[in-house]
């Protein structure tokens, strides 16, 4: 297992770097946020780092892919972090375009997959209906109909769901909330009788949205893998995102501890630097320590997402290590990022609340902290 990006991957890391710093600095995420962009997005933007093959990397080149595998997300993932850059690439490529990768049938790869490679349609993934991350928890049904399923409930916390071309919505077609047996992938269009979207605000600002389904009929052929038993490819696709995840927790981290370690160096207090007292050197050494725990945890969640020797129990324990860790450490440095720039830090003409509200939320994203921790621990 590698620790360290190849030259192919980092070559990524420059374009990206590159790329985002000229396009989608900061200041254009604090520019969608305060004209209150619909989508959460530029989708000019996206339409570029389409152009740049950014969609096609993690696919076969059956269906129009570069097929440089999950791991080469990550040099990305950590520059979109390091910049605040919005886009449905998590949403729409990370997680639904792996669904349909692992789980979906040939007709349904052959549909939306190059239309997701080309950026001309996007999916949205719809799990979670409650305030807090649990793939068991399910309680949105979905009856057998003579012409298909028919969908009943609500989905909470959709990323990406108010630019979405269709849903990809884990439904309970057998047994009751908590179990793993019963859960189902159906695949449904925006737009589909029955079915109402609604915006869900969030404090980073980004697009999410709140899908209520009134006795919505999807055809037999919406089911996306095997009925009642979705939940396998459901936690290898979302461990895939939540590693994603974890590198732009890591990016937007270590830039915001590169900025409060630029202010301890030039704010002056009793006539010397405050980065000159002890008592902040040793925070500051702290953070540094998180954040390189953090990066050999993310690079280990990267490798394994490609390692076919690798079994499915010890992939998903350094994903849930990957986000555990990132969480950990994006956590204390926004915390302390606000606390050592002192009043100028709860600010909103100061990026750092961008930061720190962006990770509140990633954090937050398809398991928190607590909630990695545990599985982690399930999963020894």
């Amino acid at each position: 297992m590698s620790l360290i990006f190849n030259q192919e991957q980092r070559l990524l890391a420059d374009t990206a770097r590159e790329f985002l710093a000229a396009r989608s600095p900061v200041a254009a995420q604090r520019r969608l946020r305060d004209e209150r962009a619909p989508l959460g997005f530029d989708p000019a933007l996206w339409g570029e780092m389409v152009e740049l093959g950014w969609s096609a990397i993690p696919f076969p080149e059956d269906f129009g892919g570069l097929d440089f595998g999950c791991q080469s997300l990550g040099p990305l993932f950590e520059q979109i972090g390091r910049n605040l850059s919005a886009s449905p690439l998590l949403s729409s490529v990370v997680l639904a375009g792996s669904l349909l990768q692992l789980a979906g049938s040939a007709a349904q790869q052959q549909r939306w997959l190059p239309a997701l490679i080309a950026g001309d349609k996007r999916l949205a993934l719809a799990i979670d209906e409650a305030g807090r991350h649990d793939p068991l928890a399910i309680e949105l049904r979905a009856e057998r109909d003579a012409d298909g399923w028919r969908l009943s409930g609500a989905k909470l916390f959709v990323v990406d769901g108010l630019a979405a071309d269709g849903y990809l919505v884990l439904a309970r077609t057998a047994g009751q909330r908590g179990e793993a047996h019963g859960l189902s992938l159906l695949l449904v269009e925006a737009g589909a009788p029955g079915l109402s979207v609604a915006p869900a605000a969030l404090i980073d600002s980004r697009n999410c949205a709140r899908l209520q389904f009134d006795g919505v009929l999807v055809g037999a052929d919406a089911l996306v893998g095997e009925a009642h038993g979705a939940l396998p490819a459901l936690e290898t696709a979302l461990d895939r995102g939540r590693v994603c995840l974890a590198a732009e927790l890591l990016g937007a981290a270590e830039t915001l501890f590169a900025t409060t370690l630029d202010y301890l160096k030039t704010r002056v207090q009793f006539d010397a630097p405050i980065g000159s007292f002890q008592a902040l050197q040793h925070r500051a050494a702290r953070l540094y320590v998180e954040l390189a725990l953090a990066r050999s945890a993310v690079m280990a969640g990267l490798a394994a997402l490609d390692d076919a020797s690798m079994d499915a129990g010890e992939r998903a324990r350094l994903a849930s290590l990957a986000k555990w860790k990132a969480g950990i450490a994006a956590d204390r440095v926004s915390n302390e990022a606000v606390q050592m720039h002192g009043g100028i830090g709860v600010t909103d003409e100061l990026d750092v609340g961008l930061y720190l509200k962006r990770i509140r939320v990633a954090q937050a994203c398809f398991g928190d902290t607590d909630y990695h921790c545990q599985r982690y621990g399930a999963l020894v």
